[in-house]
Protein backbone atom coordinates (compact mmCIF):
# COMPACT_ATOMS: atom_id res chain seq x y z
CA UNK A 1 0.00 0.00 0.00
CA UNK A 2 1.61 3.04 -1.42
CA UNK A 3 0.14 5.85 1.35
CA UNK A 4 1.08 3.09 4.12
CA UNK A 5 4.78 3.80 2.97
CA UNK A 6 4.84 7.64 4.07
CA UNK A 7 3.29 6.54 7.75
CA UNK A 8 5.71 6.34 11.12
CA UNK A 9 7.45 2.70 11.28
CA UNK A 10 4.50 1.37 14.20
CA UNK A 11 1.57 3.07 12.49
CA UNK A 12 2.24 1.86 9.01
CA UNK A 13 3.14 -1.91 10.77
CA UNK A 14 -0.72 -0.94 12.10
CA UNK A 15 -1.41 0.08 8.44
CA UNK A 16 0.21 -3.20 6.90
CA UNK A 17 -1.48 -5.77 9.37
CA UNK A 18 -5.46 -4.60 8.77
CA UNK A 19 -7.53 -7.39 7.78
CA UNK A 20 -7.66 -7.39 3.99
CA UNK A 21 -10.86 -6.68 4.01
CA UNK A 22 -10.86 -3.38 5.60
CA UNK A 23 -7.12 -2.86 3.50
CA UNK A 24 -9.26 -2.82 0.70
CA UNK A 25 -12.18 -0.65 1.88
CA UNK A 26 -9.92 1.95 3.51
CA UNK A 27 -9.80 5.40 2.06
CA UNK A 28 -7.68 8.06 4.15
CA UNK A 29 -5.03 7.46 7.01
CA UNK A 30 -5.32 10.94 8.91
CA UNK A 31 -2.86 11.56 11.43
CA UNK A 32 -3.88 14.78 14.05
CA UNK A 33 -0.96 16.36 16.14
CA UNK A 34 -1.30 15.15 20.17
CA UNK A 35 -3.83 12.68 18.86
CA UNK A 36 -4.29 9.18 18.15
CA UNK A 37 -3.61 8.14 14.04
CA UNK A 38 -6.71 6.75 12.32
CA UNK A 39 -7.85 4.94 9.54
CA UNK A 40 -10.72 6.00 7.67
CA UNK A 41 -13.30 3.35 6.20
CA UNK A 42 -16.94 3.24 5.22
CA UNK A 43 -18.37 2.91 8.59
CA UNK A 44 -16.21 5.75 9.71
CA UNK A 45 -12.56 6.25 12.03
CA UNK A 46 -11.12 3.81 14.00
CA UNK A 47 -7.51 3.93 15.99
CA UNK A 48 -4.99 2.61 14.28
CA UNK A 49 -2.21 3.06 17.53
CA UNK A 50 -2.62 3.97 20.89
CA UNK A 51 -0.02 6.43 20.94
CA UNK A 52 -0.53 9.99 19.88
CA UNK A 53 1.44 11.79 17.06
CA UNK A 54 3.94 14.12 16.84
CA UNK A 55 3.84 17.62 15.08
CA UNK A 56 7.69 16.32 13.51
CA UNK A 57 5.87 13.24 12.73
CA UNK A 58 3.57 15.21 10.43
CA UNK A 59 6.87 17.23 9.06
CA UNK A 60 8.39 13.65 8.44
CA UNK A 61 5.74 12.74 6.26
CA UNK A 62 5.14 15.48 4.35
CA UNK A 63 9.03 15.13 3.76
CA UNK A 64 8.87 11.95 2.84
CA UNK A 65 6.03 12.27 0.29
CA UNK A 66 7.32 15.63 -1.54
CA UNK A 67 10.81 14.49 -1.59
CA UNK A 68 11.58 18.10 0.04
CA UNK A 69 11.87 19.82 3.41
CA UNK A 70 8.99 19.89 5.53
CA UNK A 71 9.40 24.08 5.91
CA UNK A 72 9.83 23.97 1.68
CA UNK A 73 6.94 21.83 0.88
CA UNK A 74 4.64 24.03 3.41
CA UNK A 75 5.97 27.12 1.09
CA UNK A 76 4.56 25.62 -1.80
CA UNK A 77 1.03 24.49 -0.60
CA UNK A 78 -1.55 27.21 -1.25
CA UNK A 79 -4.52 23.99 -1.79
CA UNK A 80 -4.25 22.83 0.71
CA UNK A 81 -2.73 19.55 -0.45
CA UNK A 82 0.61 17.92 -1.64
CA UNK A 83 0.76 15.48 -3.89
CA UNK A 84 3.01 12.05 -3.89
CA UNK A 85 3.95 8.87 -5.77
CA UNK A 86 1.03 6.48 -6.52
CA UNK A 87 -1.40 8.64 -6.77
CA UNK A 88 -1.30 9.64 -2.92
CA UNK A 89 -2.66 13.12 -2.05
CA UNK A 90 -1.87 14.54 1.44
CA UNK A 91 -4.65 17.04 2.61
CA UNK A 92 -3.19 19.30 5.24
CA UNK A 93 -4.25 22.27 7.91
CA UNK A 94 -2.70 23.81 10.69
CA UNK A 95 -2.04 27.42 10.76
CA UNK A 96 -1.96 29.10 7.57
CA UNK A 97 -0.21 32.06 5.79
CA UNK A 98 -2.75 34.76 4.39
CA UNK A 99 -2.51 37.84 2.35
CA UNK A 100 -5.36 39.69 0.69
CA UNK A 101 -7.92 37.09 1.36
CA UNK A 102 -5.62 34.42 -0.04
CA UNK A 103 -3.32 31.48 1.28
CA UNK A 104 -0.14 31.80 0.65
CA UNK A 105 1.21 28.93 2.33
CA UNK A 106 0.53 26.79 5.69
CA UNK A 107 3.55 27.84 8.47
CA UNK A 108 2.63 24.85 10.60
CA UNK A 109 1.12 21.59 10.14
CA UNK A 110 -1.75 20.46 12.88
CA UNK A 111 -3.52 17.21 10.53
CA UNK A 112 -2.30 14.87 7.72
CA UNK A 113 -5.04 13.24 5.76
CA UNK A 114 -3.35 10.44 3.36
CA UNK A 115 -5.77 9.61 0.65
CA UNK A 116 -5.48 6.27 -0.18
CA UNK A 117 -6.35 5.81 -4.12
CA UNK A 118 -8.01 2.62 -5.48
CA UNK A 119 -7.74 0.91 -8.91
CA UNK A 120 -10.91 -0.88 -9.70
CA UNK A 121 -10.06 -2.65 -12.80
CA UNK A 122 -14.26 -3.54 -13.93
CA UNK A 123 -15.55 -1.31 -11.42
CA UNK A 124 -17.47 0.95 -14.90
CA UNK A 125 -17.97 -2.65 -16.85
CA UNK A 126 -22.28 -2.60 -15.72
CA UNK A 127 -22.69 1.33 -16.86
CA UNK A 128 -20.02 1.89 -19.87
CA UNK A 129 -22.78 -0.20 -22.46
CA UNK A 130 -25.51 2.27 -21.16
CA UNK A 131 -22.71 5.17 -21.73
CA UNK A 132 -21.36 4.38 -25.19
CA UNK A 133 -24.51 2.48 -26.81
CA UNK A 134 -24.98 5.59 -28.93
CA UNK A 135 -21.50 6.73 -28.73
CA UNK A 136 -20.14 8.32 -26.04
CA UNK A 137 -21.37 12.00 -24.40
CA UNK A 138 -20.44 14.43 -22.32
CA UNK A 139 -20.70 13.16 -18.90
CA UNK A 140 -19.96 14.32 -15.49
CA UNK A 141 -19.69 12.04 -12.55
CA UNK A 142 -20.93 13.47 -9.12
CA UNK A 143 -20.69 11.86 -5.54
CA UNK A 144 -19.91 13.78 -2.60
CA UNK A 145 -16.06 13.99 -1.44
CA UNK A 146 -14.89 10.59 -1.17
CA UNK A 147 -17.20 8.81 -2.66
CA UNK A 148 -15.07 7.31 -5.68
CA UNK A 149 -15.65 9.72 -8.26
CA UNK A 150 -11.48 9.77 -9.11
CA UNK A 151 -11.63 5.77 -9.06
CA UNK A 152 -14.56 5.56 -11.63
CA UNK A 153 -13.36 8.52 -13.89
CA UNK A 154 -10.06 6.31 -14.23
CA UNK A 155 -11.17 3.21 -15.03
CA UNK A 156 -13.97 4.63 -17.95
CA UNK A 157 -11.16 6.79 -19.61
CA UNK A 158 -9.12 3.30 -18.98
CA UNK A 159 -11.99 1.91 -21.18
CA UNK A 160 -12.64 4.62 -23.38
CA UNK A 161 -9.36 4.57 -24.52
CA UNK A 162 -9.88 0.99 -26.00
CA UNK A 163 -11.35 2.52 -29.27
CA UNK A 164 -10.69 6.38 -28.88
CA UNK A 165 -8.22 9.02 -28.15
CA UNK A 166 -8.43 10.23 -24.48
CA UNK A 167 -6.18 13.26 -23.05
CA UNK A 168 -6.13 13.45 -19.49
CA UNK A 169 -5.83 16.75 -17.44
CA UNK A 170 -4.49 14.85 -14.23
CA UNK A 171 -3.78 18.27 -12.44
CA UNK A 172 -2.72 16.62 -9.12
CA UNK A 173 -1.71 13.47 -10.01
CA UNK A 174 -4.10 11.61 -8.23
CA UNK A 175 -5.89 9.80 -11.64
CA UNK A 176 -2.73 8.09 -13.51
CA UNK A 177 0.10 8.54 -11.03
CA UNK A 178 2.69 9.56 -13.44
CA UNK A 179 6.02 8.89 -12.66
CA UNK A 180 8.99 10.25 -14.60
CA UNK A 181 5.87 10.37 -17.62
CA UNK A 182 4.80 6.81 -17.00
CA UNK A 183 1.55 5.95 -15.31
CA UNK A 184 1.64 3.71 -12.64
CA UNK A 185 -2.09 3.12 -12.97
CA UNK A 186 -3.62 1.31 -16.13
CA UNK A 187 -5.57 4.49 -17.95
CA UNK A 188 -5.53 2.78 -21.45
CA UNK A 189 -3.24 2.24 -24.19
CA UNK A 190 -4.64 5.07 -26.17
CA UNK A 191 -4.71 7.98 -23.36
CA UNK A 192 -2.01 11.02 -23.05
CA UNK A 193 -1.77 12.66 -19.91
CA UNK A 194 -1.19 16.24 -18.62
CA UNK A 195 0.14 16.54 -15.23
CA UNK A 196 0.94 19.18 -13.15
CA UNK A 197 -0.94 22.41 -15.30
CA UNK A 198 -4.40 23.77 -14.24
CA UNK A 199 -7.60 22.51 -16.16
CA UNK A 200 -7.48 25.69 -17.86
CA UNK A 201 -4.32 25.96 -19.20
CA UNK A 202 -4.22 22.11 -19.96
CA UNK A 203 -7.50 21.96 -22.22
CA UNK A 204 -5.64 24.89 -24.61
CA UNK A 205 -2.29 22.41 -24.71
CA UNK A 206 -4.45 19.08 -25.41
CA UNK A 207 -6.47 20.56 -27.77
CA UNK A 208 -3.81 21.79 -29.85
CA UNK A 209 -1.56 19.41 -29.42
CA UNK A 210 -3.00 16.12 -28.95
CA UNK A 211 -6.42 16.03 -30.89
CA UNK A 212 -8.17 13.96 -28.36
CA UNK A 213 -11.84 12.64 -28.93
CA UNK A 214 -12.20 12.41 -25.24
CA UNK A 215 -10.90 14.95 -22.80
CA UNK A 216 -11.36 14.07 -19.57
CA UNK A 217 -9.97 16.00 -15.91
CA UNK A 218 -10.88 15.57 -12.30
CA UNK A 219 -12.66 17.58 -9.97
CA UNK A 220 -14.30 20.76 -11.27
CA UNK A 221 -14.52 22.58 -7.54
CA UNK A 222 -14.12 26.36 -9.07
CA UNK A 223 -15.09 28.86 -11.26
CA UNK A 224 -11.21 28.59 -13.39
CA UNK A 225 -12.55 24.67 -13.65
CA UNK A 226 -16.04 25.40 -14.94
CA UNK A 227 -13.93 27.63 -17.44
CA UNK A 228 -12.08 25.07 -18.89
CA UNK A 229 -15.07 22.64 -19.51
CA UNK A 230 -16.64 25.75 -21.24
CA UNK A 231 -13.70 25.96 -23.00
CA UNK A 232 -13.41 22.38 -24.33
CA UNK A 233 -17.33 22.23 -25.28
CA UNK A 234 -17.77 22.51 -28.87
CA UNK A 235 -14.41 21.55 -29.64
CA UNK A 236 -15.48 18.52 -31.28
CA UNK A 237 -14.30 16.48 -28.05
CA UNK A 238 -16.31 14.66 -26.08
CA UNK A 239 -15.78 15.73 -21.88
CA UNK A 240 -15.55 13.40 -18.95
CA UNK A 241 -15.38 15.32 -15.75
CA UNK A 242 -16.21 14.61 -11.48
CA UNK A 243 -17.71 17.19 -9.36
CA UNK A 244 -18.68 17.02 -5.80
CA UNK A 245 -22.45 16.89 -5.39
CA UNK A 246 -24.76 14.45 -3.78
CA UNK A 247 -27.08 14.16 -6.59
CA UNK A 248 -28.10 15.88 -9.80
CA UNK A 249 -30.77 18.24 -7.30
CA UNK A 250 -27.48 19.97 -5.86
CA UNK A 251 -25.64 20.00 -8.75
CA UNK A 252 -27.83 22.77 -10.13
CA UNK A 253 -27.86 24.52 -6.79
CA UNK A 254 -24.44 24.83 -6.74
CA UNK A 255 -23.17 28.02 -8.70
CA UNK A 256 -20.18 26.76 -10.14
CA UNK A 257 -21.98 23.88 -11.71
CA UNK A 258 -25.25 26.08 -12.59
CA UNK A 259 -23.59 27.77 -15.57
CA UNK A 260 -22.27 24.62 -17.06
CA UNK A 261 -25.93 22.81 -16.88
CA UNK A 262 -27.51 26.21 -18.51
CA UNK A 263 -24.71 26.52 -20.87
CA UNK A 264 -25.80 22.47 -21.99
CA UNK A 265 -22.06 21.28 -21.42
CA UNK A 266 -22.45 17.98 -20.17
CA UNK A 267 -24.87 15.89 -22.04
CA UNK A 268 -25.39 13.32 -18.76
CA UNK A 269 -24.40 12.56 -15.16
CA UNK A 270 -23.26 8.99 -13.43
CA UNK A 271 -24.23 9.64 -9.66
CA UNK A 272 -22.15 7.26 -7.02
CA UNK A 273 -24.61 6.29 -4.10
CA UNK A 274 -23.41 3.83 -1.41
CA UNK A 275 -24.93 1.48 0.32
CA UNK A 276 -22.21 0.19 3.11
CA UNK A 277 -18.68 -0.77 1.47
CA UNK A 278 -20.59 -0.98 -1.94
CA UNK A 279 -21.05 1.30 -4.81
CA UNK A 280 -23.81 1.69 -7.31
CA UNK A 281 -24.10 3.89 -10.44
CA UNK A 282 -27.01 5.49 -11.83
CA UNK A 283 -26.98 7.23 -15.17
CA UNK A 284 -29.15 10.67 -15.37
CA UNK A 285 -29.73 12.75 -18.42
CA UNK A 286 -29.07 16.28 -17.98
CA UNK A 287 -30.32 17.29 -21.39
CA UNK A 288 -31.46 15.62 -24.67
Amino acid sequence: MTAAALLPPDIRASALAMPEGEADAAEEFRLRAGRRPTVLLPEGERPLARRAVSPAELESVLEAATGASAHTALEAVQAGFASARGGVRLGLAGTASESGGKVLAIRRLGSVALRIPHEAIGCADVIFPELTAQGFKDTLIISPPGGGKTTLLRELVRKLASSLRVSLIDERGEVAAAASGTPEFDVGERTDVLTGADKRSGVDMLLRAMNPQVLAMDEISAEADAEAAEAAAGCGVKLLATAHAADVDELGRRAVYRRLLDAGVFSRAVVIGRCGRSRRFTVKELRP
